[in-house]
């Protein structure tokens, strides 16, 4: 019988996002913003009374949260989220235990088991940085180096995936992982959480967007179907 392990942060008001200045050099924010569009009160009068309603209304911007990036959101003709296939985002997966490494560093090829199979599977490096989830420490973390990019995209990965707000270093304008992974059509999730729950585990990974036309990246419900 399967378990269903719950990968994902909560989609909550005024939840943390990405930071990014603008063309003024005003940092802004991203967020989400939850109200109610319709209440229960506000409907009940068109029920008669016999029944009420919420309807909600949500703002977002659509990398934030536990997310998954397309490759338009990198490339202005690279497919976006509405053009994935449901068996691209649900994969053989694996998770790499990287937990040891400290804010700003990076990690080489060195950190993959001898032996590891990575072809056709997502791959999920634990940073263990979902603990400074809403903490400004979260917005200093570790990071994948371009020798690893290039290893996994030559190994045959599917999807990469990473616990933290960001796969590549604030602090590199190229945005290597960004840059090659979608590229290479291989599909990038971040702000992953719980993945040390994954250890020794055989598992497959859901990372099911909404089917949403020209949109660069969504939101997403990501989980591990573990056997």
């Amino acid at each position: 019988m399967s378990t269903f392990i719950d990968l994902s942060h909560y989609f909550e008001d005024g939840m943390p996002g990405f930071r990014m200045k603008d063309e003024f050099g005003k940092l802004i924010q991203y967020t989400a913003q939850i109200k109610p569009f319709l209440t229960h009160e506000q409907s009940a009068p068109n029920y008669e009374g016999k029944a009420c309603f919420e309807i909600t209304e949500i703002t977002f911007q659509t990398s934030i949260g536990t997310y998954l990036d397309s490759p338009y959101h990198r490339y202005p003709k690279g497919r976006d989220i509405s053009e994935i296939q449901i068996n691209e985002v649900i994969l053989p997966g694996v998770v790499v235990d990287v937990r040891d490494k400290e804010k700003f560093e990076s990690i080489g090829v060195n950190i993959i088991p001898n032996g590891l199979d990575l072809n056709g599977k997502a791959v999920l490096f634990n940073f263990g940085w979902d603990k400074h989830w809403g903490e400004e420490e979260y917005y200093s973390y570790p990071y994948i180096s371009e020798e690893l990019i290039n290893f996994l995209i030559n190994s045959g990965v599917k999807l990469v995936g990473v616990d933290t707000i960001n796969i590549d270093s604030s602090k590199n304008p190229e945005r290597p992982a960004h840059t090659l992974f979608l590229k290479n059509e291989i599909f990038i999730v971040e702000n992953l959480t719980s993945l040390e729950k994954l250890y020794d585990h055989d598992f497959r990974f859901f990372a099911v967007p909404l089917k949403a036309k020209k949109t660069a990246a969504m939101s997403i419900r990501a989980f591990a179907e573990v056997k």
